[in-house]
């Protein structure tokens, strides 16, 4: 993982619109993922086979019990102005309409727009999918927030968080790859985390 620096404090006049203007005119190598995580533009490699894999479950899962107006996005970002963050989350569970009506910009929406946001791990995204980025999305108010952690140091491991407060969420959840995980409502849905390859 890299990081691209824009200066973005109150000294120089610029600000948020600004580094996400930057963050929008930015060409990634194909395959890369562009994200603002506290305040600096991150690039990030095309995840390896077995997370898309788990993701692609996910998805698959998560389509049988949305709506047909609801979508579960690969490329969505969402955003935490109030955090300096701007994210593409593995996964993220949003109705059609929020991408339409609180859409902040083409490429994105508000954190607490989204139903679920789902963050799979890599080695390079460890710290920020298991503290910077979930801290966040409880800031923003997302209600779920499913982390699978292949890289869990006694195995790989899914947890589920809900019930945001300030920067916090509370464990709804936990459980190693075999386990499953139900996710409350509007999907009561138990995933089934026995088909999922570790890393």
């Amino acid at each position: 993982m890299s990081a691209l620096t824009v200066d973005h404090g109150p000294d120089n006049g610029r600000g948020w619109d600004e580094l996400v203007r930057a963050w929008e005119e930015l060409d990634p190598p194909e395959g890369w993922k562009a994200e603002i995580i506290e305040g600096l533009i991150t690039l990030s490699p095309a995840p390896a086979n077995k997370h898309n894999i788990i993701a692609g479950k996910l998805q698959r899962s998560l389509y049988t019990v949305i709506s047909e107006d609801w979508g579960v996005y690969q490329t969505l970002a969402v955003s935490v102005p109030s955090r300096s963050g701007l994210f593409i989350p593995d996964l993220v569970v949003a109705p059609e309409a929020a991408l339409i009506e609180l859409a902040e910009s083409e490429y994105c929406i508000p954190a607490a727009a989204a139903s679920l946001v789902v963050e799979i791990t890599s080695k390079s995204s460890l710290r920020h999918d298991r503290v910077s980025k979930p801290a966040a999305y409880a800031h923003a108010g997302a209600p779920l927030y499913l982390l699978v952690d292949g890289w869990a140091q006694g195995g790989p491991t899914i947890t589920l968080y809900g019930e945001p407060k300030g920067d916090v969420y509370r464990t709804l959840q936990a459980g190693k790859f075999g386990d499953g995980i139900r996710l409350p409502e509007p999907f009561d849905l138990v995933i089934d985390t026995g088909v999922f390859p570790a890393p």
